[in-house]
């Protein structure tokens, strides 16, 4: 039997470097705040507990994690990451299992490697603690892990307090950490602030266990897997890197891109199939793409639906709520926001179709707009199967053109239209011979007489 799972997530320090309102972990990435990320990746160990520890900004903080059953823990002084992780003390108050220890500003630990962290636990060596370790290209002023060639961990020490042969170790500690719940506290409780810094290290509860005779082992992960984020650029460089990894995973499921690397996912885009996605189109969240759809270049995309076989773009932009029915072509800048357009249906230049329900078949000609919005609400309109709107045309709503209408185009239509009937709104067409070239001469004379 499985132990039980806590995961305690650190994100209580202010992120000065990042020189933003916005609370460092609330930083998107791929669409979706670094916190989220990690919460949703936690969440697929199913925890019974997942607490996030906050400080600075925390109302900020707050409220993200609140729709995601997180405790919140406070930390009214930044002293340390034992300080920071004993702050969870009460929120895990009657927990007995093994504690996750995670960081709000390093979003992309796979789940594989958190369950690898907490199965390292249970191993028959018990180690009082999993630290996860990685290899950085530089090092830098990660805090070194000495280590056997079994993963026993001899010694972990800061940067800051490190000798220069402990320096020269290019093993270094992510921070990321699993413990038991019976062991955390209890070696926090000993934890002191001897240091260069004056603060509370989390790491020291390994040396702590040590000299009660019980060993810690490390376990390995990709330096990419525990970047972390404490600027723009390094927020920059993780979205470039998630993304190489996205468009590669797009490929080897089967869809088709024609430029990678001017291609850009969200954390939930799906793709069928079978899809081509030309260069320049950038998926915003909450996009579904069905197989063998086209989406064509310089496409924007959030929000959207889109079916079977179904061509968008170029230059399209589909807004939260829109459906492109099987077969659909959205063509080039044309707009949709909660709009359904059915199956075989064509909206092909220059129209924006908000709040409408567009029939199997219909054809939407160029320059076409349905006017939804009156300045306080927003109003639908709807068209029939097969019917045909004439280019240039504007459908007040609320309006419904019925299955197989007509709509001349330069219509402004402000009354419903039956079915098969045919609706011309527009003045008769008037033509007077000659009169061009008499008003011509007309005026050419008025000048000659002004010069």
């Amino acid at each position: 039997m499985k132990s039980p799972i806590a995961a305690v997530i650190l994100a209580a320090g202010s992120g000065t470097r990042m020189k933003s309102d916005l609370h460092k972990v609330l930083h998107p990435i791929a669409g979706r705040p670094m916190l989220l990320h990690l919460i949703d990746t936690a969440s697929s160990l199913s925890p019974d507990r997942t607490v996030v520890v906050v400080g600075a900004r925390r109302e900020q903080v707050e409220a993200a994690v609140a729709p995601h059953g997180a405790i919140v823990a406070h930390q009214a002084e930044q002293l340390g990451t034992g300080h920071a992780v004993a702050q969870a003390r009460d929120a895990l108050a009657g927990f007995a299992g093994d504690v996750l220890i995670l960081y709000g500003d390093v979003p992309l630990v796979r789940a594989e490697t958190m369950r690898r962290m907490v199965d390292r636990l249970h191993h028959d060596d018990a180690p009082a603690a999993v630290v996860l370790g990685f290899r950085p290209a530089d090092p830098a002023a990660y805090g070194r892990i000495i280590a056997g060639a079994d993963g026993r961990i001899d010694k972990m020490v800061e940067y800051k307090d490190a000798a220069p042969d402990e320096r020269a170790v290019t093993l270094c500690n992510s921070g990321l950490m699993a413990v038991r719940s019976t062991d955390l506290f209890a070696l926090l409780d000993r934890v002191g602030n001897d240091n260069a810094a004056g603060e509370y290290y989390l790491p020291d509860i390994v040396m702590l266990a040590a000299a009660d005779g019980r060993g810690s082992a490390v376990i390995e992960t990709d330096a990419i897997e525990v970047a972390g984020v404490n600027s723009r650029a390094e927020l920059a460089a993780l979205e470039r890197d998630w993304q190489h990894e996205r468009r590669a995973q797009a490929m080897a499921d089967g869809t088709t891109l024609v430029a990678p690397e001017t291609v850009w996912f969200a954390y939930d885009t799906v793709l069928g199939r079978d899809v081509t996605v030309e260069p320049n189109v950038v998926f915003g969240p909450g996009v579904s793409v069905a197989d063998g759809a086209v989406i064509r270049a310089f496409s924007h995309i959030e929000g959207a639906t889109i079916a079977e076989g179904a061509t968008v773009g170029p230059y399209a932009r589909l807004r939260p709520g829109a459906v492109v029915g099987e077969g659909a072509h959205v063509g080039n800048f044309v707009e949709m926001k909660k709009a359904v357009l059915g199956k075989g249906a064509k909206a092909n230049h220059l129209t924006y179709l908000g709040d409408a329900d567009v029939g199997a078949g219909a054809n939407i000609g160029a320059g076409t707009i349905t006017c939804n919005y009156d300045g306080f609400f927003k109003y639908r309109t709807r068209i029939g199967a097969g019917a045909f709107i004439g280019s240039n045309s504007a459908l007040v709503a609320p309006v419904s053109i019925g299955d197989g209408a007509i709509v001349g185009a330069g219509a402004v239509v402000t009354r419903d239209v039956e079915a098969d009937a045919l609706a011309l709104v527009r003045p008769e067409q008037v033509v007077r011979a000659g009169w061009a070239k008499r008003f011509r001469a007309t005026m050419q004379a008025r000048k000659q007489e002004k010069s």
